[in-house]
């Protein structure tokens, strides 16, 4: 991953704004990750390989949620819950963020972090 400066910044924004994120990428439309960042203290879930492989499904499933939009409008994000691990797809017009973050946030919390990411990557 070639360094973008300003993405960086944004991607450190948003490890940043809570301390049970765990990861944050931003993501190309083709599913490449242009940057990402692993909380310090926080170990990966998945390979290397199994999370570039988990980010180009992203960008299919993006493509595939875009056949909906005329009829029930535009996807803004999307929430999994796991066992193990919170994920958040959120949507910007050129580019596709991934964050995890620890499952035992309550829902109000994890709204307020969308609602901040949305704010941070408005831009891009």
């Amino acid at each position: 991953m070639a360094t973008n400066k300003p993405l960086v910044e944004i991607i450190e924004k948003i490890v940043n704004l809570d301390s049970h994120m765990r990861f944050a990428a931003i993501i190309d439309l083709k599913g490449n990750i242009i940057e990402g960042i692993m909380k310090e203290g926080k170990s990966s879930l998945e390979s290397q390989r199994q999370e570039e492989h988990f980010c180009k499904q992203v960008a299919d499933r993006r493509k595939m949620r875009q056949e909906f939009d005329k009829s029930l409008g535009k996807v803004r994000y999307v929430h999994v819950e796991r066992e193990k691990v919170t994920q958040f797809v959120i949507y910007t017009k050129r580019k596709t963020l991934f964050v995890t973050i620890e499952p035992e946030l309550s829902i109000s919390r994890k709204m307020k972090i969308i609602n901040s990411i949305k704010r941070i990557t408005s831009s891009i």
